[in-house]
């Protein structure tokens, strides 16, 4: 009776721990990385770019096109548990959440009828990111609501302001600071690569 118990609850809390390192990496690119930065501005930065000036830009990617990072993240994660002797059905499940947190923001990003029934039923269970909740991360100025598996972390998060003291410490330690965002305005100009594919009239 305990372990019908206690399973559900390890699960739960495995999957808000994929969750939030899921937003942790998710915060970094939002506020430090861009086309510039330097190794990853190519790979990381501009899509990061492209995605906010045109959020449903994303619903065009493939499964892998969407979570390659976080899959090859995933991937070592499994094997270092592996090598050390300690991969348990916990570490497996933190894998598989973690490694496609991509993919469940794409479908915050479609439509029902994109997403169909099944994932659309897990959505209005609140099992599942709603686009609801995750449209308040595409409104200016774009610095809440990280975690883009659940509904449940990023109202506690934001309420701390755990973000903002983050850059604070980082700030305040390493003089790291976060970079404008030229998708929120006053932050800088369009970048004319975007301006571009707004002019094919495509639907974004």
């Amino acid at each position: 009776m305990n372990d019908l118990i206690l399973l559900p609850l390890q699960a739960a809390a495995v999957i808000l721990a994929a969750d939030f390192v899921a937003g942790l990496v998710h915060w970094f690119e939002d506020a430090y990385i861009r086309e510039d930065t330097p190794w990853v501005g190519r790979a990381i930065g501009r899509p990061n770019t492209l995605h906010h000036h045109l959020p449903r830009w994303m619903t065009r990617n493939s499964w892998w096109q969407s979570n390659r990072e976080l899959l090859i993240g995933a991937v070592l994660l499994v094997a270092g548990a592996a090598a050390l002797g300690c991969l348990t059905w916990q570490v497996l499940l933190f894998a598989a959440v973690a490694g496609n947190a991509n993919e469940v923001h794409k479908w915050s990003h479609r439509t029902r009828r994109e997403n169909g029934r099944l994932i659309t039923l897990l959505q209005r269970l609140r099992l599942l990111q709603t686009p609801q909740h995750h449209a308040v991360h595409h409104t200016n100025p774009k610095d809440v609501r990280y975690c883009p598996v659940t509904n449940a972390l990023n109202p506690v998060l934001d309420a701390l302001q755990f973000w903002v003291g983050l850059e604070w410490l980082l700030a305040r330690v390493f003089g790291l600071h976060r970079r404008p965002d030229t998708s929120v305005p006053g932050q800088g100009g369009v970048p004319e690569w975007i301006a571009e594919l707004r002019k094919t009239g495509s639907k974004v």
